[in-house]
């Protein structure tokens, strides 16, 4: 019979299309391998749907782990808009977990778990991917960082002086409407929809052919190329950070664009390095464990002014970015 861990530490990472759960090992700073488990997750299904998969998902990771179900304290990673103290979904108008919206998350989750309601936590998913980053990843070092997360949305967040907060600039405006019009899975479909006329799923074959030098793929990933690094830049003259951290399925695809980030950043006066997420899937986990554990300083406003500084004017981005 498998021995019962007294207490156990579980984070969770919640995306648009995806849970990830597994247990922490605070000693070694790991995930536990044998809890590891992943699902994919129908972003616009109905309510049950998604919530039977995120409750079968966290309950083979506790039972693969051989934690005690009544010591588990769980730390969700999740996106927002949420209201992270009561564990109520605001979803909307995101093209992502809709039917969620004004859901008692953690009421569903304690009840169908039988775990307490004060031992479920919730994050913003960008902060437990930085926090995770900022204590063990890969900006362990820098002493001010700013995380990234590209995938079906954009997350942000700044780390300075041991505490990690959300930036919420996915949904700030960008160009000819918002951030995530132009750095999130959605471009890529539409823009790849718009060249030829076909529909994808996902970025992925966008990746594939570039990868393969295919010249309209490539010409999409000089576009995003362009996007992200005017996003980075207005990010970064206004907090200068000491690093930046990537992450997110679309931050896999790094080989492709990273380097060509960082030059434009130079050209553009930040002489920062963007780094991709040495963690993966296991940098929000390990960043909820950490919250979970204690390791998180008293939240303040370490985020500045949010007026855009004049050396953002589309002049200088636009004659340094231009193709």
């Amino acid at each position: 019979m498998q021995k019962k861990h007294k207490e156990s530490l579980l984070g969770v990472d919640i995306g648009g299309s995806h849970i990830t759960a597994s247990l922490i090992d605070m000693a070694n700073t790991c995930v536990v391998p044998k809890s590891y488990s992943r699902e994919k997750v129908k972003d616009n299904g109905v309510p049950e749907e998604i919530l039977d998969v995120w409750i079968n998902c966290i309950k083979r990771s506790i039972d693969l782990g051989g934690a005690d179900e009544s010591n588990v304290k769980i730390g969700i990673a999740m996106p927002g808009p949420f209201d992270y103290e009561r564990g109520i979904s605001l979803i909307t108008g995101m093209n992502k977990l809709e039917s969620l919206y004004k859901a008692d998350i953690r009421a569903y989750l304690s009840t169908k778990l039988a775990i307490p309601k004060e031992n479920i936590i919730f994050r913003n998913d960008a902060e437990a991917f930085l926090h995770g980053e900022a204590h063990c990843g890969a900006v362990k070092h820098a002493s001010t960082a700013l995380g990234i997360t590209l995938g079906t949305g954009v997350g942000s967040a700044i780390h300075s002086a041991g505490t990690t907060l959300d930036a919420n600039l996915g949904i700030s405006p960008f160009k000819e409407g918002i951030v995530e019009d132009y750095l999130s899975t959605r471009w890529f479909v539409s823009r790849y929809t718009q060249l030829t006329g076909k529909e994808i799923a996902d970025a992925k074959p966008v990746f594939d052919s570039a990868s393969a030098n295919d010249s309209l793929a490539l010409g999409i990933i000089s576009e995003f190329t362009s996007n992200l690094s005017e996003f980075l830049y207005n990010f970064s003259i206004r907090e200068r950070p000491g690093a930046i951290v990537l992450g997110g399925n679309i931050a896999k695809a790094y080989p492709l664009y990273l380097d060509q980030v960082n030059a434009n950043l130079v050209k553009l006066g930040i002489n920062v390095l963007v780094v991709p997420s040495a963690l993966g899937e296991d940098a929000a986990m390990l960043g909820m464990a950490y919250y979970l554990n204690g390791n998180c300083p008293e939240e303040k406003n370490i985020l500045k002014s949010a007026e855009t500084p004049a050396q953002t004017a589309g002049d200088l981005i636009s004659t340094v970015l231009e193709p």
